[in-house]
């Protein structure tokens, strides 16, 4: 398996959705970085399913740092964090069912039946849990380095959010909320379409807008360490996402390069650009502007309607209706991972420069 990522910084993750333990590791984090667990509860608590729009495995999240913090700071050693599983039904996968659009067939082409296939196994989005609480601690680094990270949730199915003027004050905002939207009627209308695709039986999926404020310029390597690419490289490995843009994206393509340029200026004896439709990176290297990143998520594969499908013990051909507890849409509780890796991704390219 490959769950090693970063250069300056290496992070590892470990456990299965239904074993006794999920957890991560970082090495190569500095010293003396402060350690704040009611932050880090605060960030847990965003990627918690506690409402009624989440699945019903409802973990506590008691999680242990066993290695790399003294005294309320990080020691320099590798930093190592344990989390329970307490809340498994097994029971729901005694049947070895190939359920549509999950891992379970590629798992099984690639570990010939010797992975843990309950819940996914090491393919389930319980890993990211271990993920949401390094990433506090680096999110709280690099905002006492004045940067700032946070997102909203951009569009659920067929309904968008409002766009965000005031990047630093909308962070706070957004930071603060568990369903974060720039408009409450729009925040209203998401919640209203994945009440109703779990009352149908279905789910459906969103994008996530994050924005990293106050970034210094000079981030990132052109080529393949760009820092594009170094986040792309981390967002891509969350459960569920399907795509990744930055600043304009895929819009830059119904465009000419007049429209879409970003024209520089000096205002206050500082280098800025008069728009930001390059998502504040030319050349794989950050200009000082604000990194905006879409991150796309399908619709969670888990659902209850009847799907054609296959079973593994026979193998033959079968009508599946998917049981245990899932989530209709997974948006709200991965907005936090992204953050996560992002911050991750950032710390770890200023590391390395």
């Amino acid at each position: 398996m490959s769950d090693v990522l970063g250069n300056s910084l290496k992070l590892v993750v470990f456990g299965e959705s239904h074993g006794p333990y999920v957890g991560a590791t970082i090495s190569s984090l500095p010293s003396g970085i402060k350690v704040d667990v009611d932050f880090i509860k605060k960030q847990l608590n965003k990627r918690k399913a506690n409402d009624n729009l989440s699945t019903q495995r409802q973990e506590d999240d008691d999680f242990e740092i066993i290695s790399g913090v003294f005294n309320g700071y990080t020691t320099g050693d590798s930093l190592t964090v344990i989390v329970p599983n307490k809340k498994q039904h097994s029971n729901d996968y005694q049947e070895r069912l190939i359920r549509p659009s999950h891992a379970d067939y590629t798992a099984e082409l690639k570990y010939k039946g010797f992975q843990d296939y309950r819940g996914g196994g090491h393919f389930s989005g319980r890993l990211t849990v271990g993920i949401v609480v390094l990433g506090a601690i680096i999110i709280s680094y690099l905002e006492s380095q004045g940067i700032k990270i946070g997102s909203h949730i951009k569009s659920i199915h067929n309904v968008d959010d409002e766009e965000v003027n005031d990047i630093p004050t909308s962070i706070d905002q957004f930071n603060d909320s568990l369903f974060p939207c720039v408009s409450l009627e729009k925040q209203k209308l998401m919640m209203q379409e994945i009440e109703k695709a779990r009352n149908n039986q279905d789910s459906v999926g969103g994008i996530v807008e994050t924005f990293v404020y106050n970034v210094p310029g000079g981030i990132g390597n052109p080529f393949f360490d760009s820092i594009e690419s170094i986040i792309a490289h981390a967002l891509f490995s969350i459960p569920g996402v399907k795509g990744v843009e930055f600043g304009l994206g895929f819009s830059f393509a119904s465009h000419y390069g007049s429209e879409v340029n970003d024209s520089l200026q000096v205002v206050d004896n500082k280098i800025i650009t008069k728009t930001n439709n390059n998502a504040g990176i030319n050349g794989g290297i950050t200009n000082g502007m604000p990194i905006v990143i879409k991150t796309v998520l399908k619709p969670t594969p888990s659902i209850s309607k009847k799907q054609e499908s296959i079973s593994l013990d026979p193998l033959k051909n079968k009508i599946i209706e998917i049981h245990g507890r899932h989530d209709p849409c997974i948006v709200r509780r991965a907005r936090v991972v992204i953050d996560s890796l992002v911050a991750f991704s950032i710390l770890d390219a200023m590391l390395s420069r």
